[in-house]
């Protein structure tokens, strides 16, 4: 999830760095905007793309802005935070980042503060190429 009035907001570049060095591997970043924490994603979905784009160059995608806990929560979310991936539980913060394997499965959860650029990271993708 993604906001853009966070402090974490910076890891922007970050994740849009592992979207070019990665996409012909067939790797693809995807960016879920979310309003929940701290109202730190006010804008509406051309405001947050413009944004994005002006900012940090951003060319990964980015979904309807959607809630990532509570009983508004998405499917998407359900899912990840779903007692069947092993890694359940509500969404702490903004920039959690979760890796999602070919085949749909889970592989891992990434608390808000990993950078896109931290070395487990970026180990945990490479294995799952």
């Amino acid at each position: 999830n993604v906001a853009s009035r966070c402090g974490l907001t910076p890891q922007y570049a970050g994740l849009e760095q592992l979207q070019r060095e990665l996409r012909d591997e067939n790797f693809t970043v995807v960016g879920f905007p979310c309003n929940q924490f701290a109202a730190q994603e006010p804008g509406s979905e051309a405001e947050i793309a413009a944004f994005c784009r002006s900012t940090y160059d951003v060319s990964f995608p980015l979904s309807s802005k959607l809630e990532v806990n509570g009983p508004g929560r998405h499917a998407v979310y359900r899912f990840l935070t779903g007692a069947g991936t092993g890694i359940a539980g509500d969404i702490s913060w903004n920039f959690e980042k979760f890796l999602i394997a070919r085949d749909g499965r889970v592989l891992k959860r990434y608390p808000p503060q990993t950078i896109p650029q931290d070395r487990g990271l970026m180990q945990d993708i490479a294995e799952s190429l």
